[in-house]
This record gives structure tokens, C-alpha cells and sequence, in this order.
């Protein structure tokens, strides 16, 4: 089973992080990327690891999506990539498609 690697950055990114995995479906972990304090502005990295899916693919990727637009809307700086293999995905613009090819690494 791959592993598929997750960076959050912005304000609050650890909130945003923990919320990820308590809302959609995901297991697996996160942690402040070392060496990340908060800037001026709030910014910090996370770093986190999926290791394995809660129901289907589809259903996650689009919980993930939502998740994501909830947090865009509350007007924090925030980017969250997902990496798999050679297929990363920014999801700022990312389709439910998008994801769920990132997430299916998983089940490799």
C-alpha cells in the first residue's frame, strides 16, 4: 500500500490539519513540519502521511474538497498539496477527478 504525502501551509494549518482527518474519512498523521514556527502573518507548515481510506474514494475526495472550501472561505492564506508517486495535486484548483487519482495510489 502507498503512502500519500500531505503539505498544508497558511494560518492555522495545524487546525485546518486536524479538522482534515476528523471530518473526511482519511487516516493517518500530521505534524508542524520541523523547523515551521508561525510567521508574523500566522503561516505555518504541516506535514502529514495517509495511510489508508475510510469508505470510498470517491466519497473522501469529495469530502476533501468540501473540507477545503470551508477553510478557503474563512479568508486564511492556505494551500494544501497532495503528493503520491509522481502525481501531485494543488488543491486550489483540483476536481474531485483529481484527487480521487492521487487517493487510488493508496489502494496500489
Amino acid at each position: 500500500m502507498a503512502q500519500v504525502k500531505l503539505s498544508l501551509e497558511g494560518e492555522e494549518a495545524d487546525i485546518a490539519a486536524e479538522k482534515l482527518f476528523e471530518t473526511t474519512g482519511l487516516r493517518g498523521s500530521w505534524e508542524i513540519a520541523l523547523g515551521s514556527l508561525p510567521t508574523k502573518e500566522g503561516t505555518l507548515a504541516v506535514i502529514g502521511t495517509i495511510v489508508g481510506i475510510v469508505g470510498g474514494t470517491v466519497a473522501v475526495a469529495e469530502q476533501i474538497r468540501k473540507w477545503y472550501q470551508e477553510h478557503k472561505r474563512s479568508n486564511k492564506k492556505f494551500d494544501v498539496v497532495l503528493v503520491a508517486d509522481d502525481v501531485r495535486v494543488v488543491l486550489e484548483n483540483a476536481t474531485i477527478e483529481d484527487i480521487c487519482a492521487v487517493l487510488e495510489e493508496l489502494e496500489s
